[in-house]
């Protein structure tokens, strides 16, 4: 970290003295800071003519009405803002058209230029200014809504200066980073800070990965490089925790390796292309780990697999996925960028936690599909059980269809629930179809008293389907 004279300064009984009072040894020694704020100097003169502001004309976009609240469904990172408020380049919709503010920077010398796509999102023109003031009208060459990543292109008429994009995976909490951007408008302002953190998810889509660095980010940044110390760019900034919409020293970029894929994705025909497995997966919590008799609450537990869908034949329901073509698969979270950044067709490999044992299988990954969640419902209450302190009630095919429940799943329905009671604590909620618990199918009332009767696991494992997907809980039944 660079220490600058004019900010070294020592307590004293009354006050504060400067370093002049420290004598010459301790001031000899500024050489160094020195010449570290000179290769910081450097390097931002040879970065600087990569980035570009972008301005972005808004199509008409309805004003909220005197105390409502803006509705962010369908922006990327919605529900973020919603509860931190805005990030640096977001524009609140007018009554009218209005210009949205952001940054960017050539990616190649052929004009591609990487910016965010809430920077041009609903934007009816596009303007790329250079470094060296001169404005071109952009193509949007494509957007990604779930990393955040958008793709333009203009032609200058000659080459650009192109920055680099480095390896997201190599840099280190605590490395010195860069931010350079326009923040509220004011062209290539520079600001320096350290990785705070990586691999941060900030629950907005499973397929984006942030740095999080202090280096000042504010509106206007948002889009612009996070350079690391040899130039080359490690994240594109995209958001910030900002209760009061100025940087508070938390702001998150989106990592390069990311990037360089949605970027080579976008630029081959505009859309991007996910791996797909097909399954439904959650965290390994240590109430589970303990119910399915593994050492350690990791990897991804796999709760469900579509029909049909790559992974079907050969992922089980109950296998704790550990890694995904040799890269460690720590939580739920990292299997779906893992997956998402694969190319369609790829023969992977995955190692997976069957009944205690290590497992290597082989599938070929496909492309991701969407698929809508089936709504939930409360059926007509049948038979109490006091054990988990749920009432339950049998999936009758009125049930079925009033909770939209598919012919595939069978189980039987929590219709009722006592607070503090074991199925309430391990998160029961009424309207879930328990399919199973251990190994026994609980088709029935009966056969879920069966099966609570015979397991000896305590917590036991059990499966549910709620809203449509399967999910693991472990419930304490002693």
């Amino acid at each position: 970290m660079s220490i600058r004279k004019s900010s070294l300064l020592f307590p004293r009984t009354t006050g504060w003295v400067g370093a002049s009072a420290l004598g010459a040894s301790l001031l000899a020694s500024t050489a160094i800071p020195a010449l570290a704020d000179e290769a910081l100097a450097d390097l931002v003169e040879t970065v600087q003519p990569s980035v570009v502001t972008i301005l972005a004309e808004q199509k008409t976009a309805p004003t909220p009405a005197q105390g409502q609240e803006f509705n962010f469904e369908g922006h990327p990172f919605g529900e973020f803002f919603k509860r931190f408020g805005g990030p640096e380049g977001f524009n609140m919709p007018d009554r009218g058209p209005g210009q949205g503010l952001g940054s960017g920077f050539v990616l190649d010398q052929d004009g591609y230029i990487v910016t965010n796509h809430h920077v041009v999102d609903n934007a009816s023109t596009v303007t790329v200014r250079l470094n060296d003031d001169r404005e071109f009208e952009a193509e949007i060459v494509g957007t990604d809504p779930l990393t955040d990543i958008a793709i333009l292109k203009i032609d200058a008429g000659e080459t650009l200066p192109a920055v680099k994009l480095g390896d997201s995976d190599e840099i280190r909490v605590g490395e010195d980073v860069v931010a350079i951007g326009n923040p509220f408008g004011l062209s290539s302002t520079v600001t320096t800070g350290i990785v705070s953190a990586k691999g941060r998810n900030i629950s907005e889509g499973p397929y984006a990965e942030f740095i999080q660095t202090d280096a000042a980010i504010n509106k206007g940044n948002s889009g612009g490089p996070l350079f690391n110390m040899d130039g080359e760019v490690i994240g594109v900034n995209s958001a910030i925790y900002s209760p009061s919409g100025g940087s508070v020293g938390l702001g998150f970029a989106v990592t390069s390796n990311i990037v360089d894929y949605i970027a080579a994705d976008l630029r081959d025909d505009g859309e991007v292309s996910r791996g797909w497995l097909g399954v439904s997966i959650q965290n390994v919590s240590p109430q589970l780990a303990a119910a399915m008799g593994i050492d350690t609450a990791s990897g991804a537990l796999v709760s469900d697999v579509v029909p049909g869908s790559p992974a079907d034949g050969i992922l089980q329901q109950g296998d704790v996925i550990v890694s995904f073509n040799d890269e460690a698969v720590g939580t739920s979270s990292d299997l779906p960028i893992l997956v998402g950044t694969t190319k369609v067709g790829t023969d992977s490999t995955i190692t997976v936690l069957r009944n205690g044992q290590e497992e290597r299988l082989n599938l070929t990954i496909g492309k991701h599909q969407s698929a809508e969640a089936a709504p939930n419902a409360v059926a007509e209450d049948k038979l109490a059980d006091s054990a988990l302190g749920v009432t339950v009630a049998p999936l009758t095919e009125a049930a079925r269809a009033e909770m939209g429940v598919a012919e595939t799943v069978d189980g039987v329905v929590v219709t009722n629930l006592k607070p503090d009671s074991p199925a309430a604590k391990a998160g029961l909620q009424r309207g879930d179809v328990i399919v199973r618990i251990g190994n026994q199918d609980t088709l029935t009332p009966d056969a879920l008293q069966t099966a609570l009767d015979s397991e000896k696991t305590d917590p036991a494992l059990m499966l549910i389907n709620r809203g449509g997907n399967q999910i693991f809980v472990a419930v304490e039944i002693a």
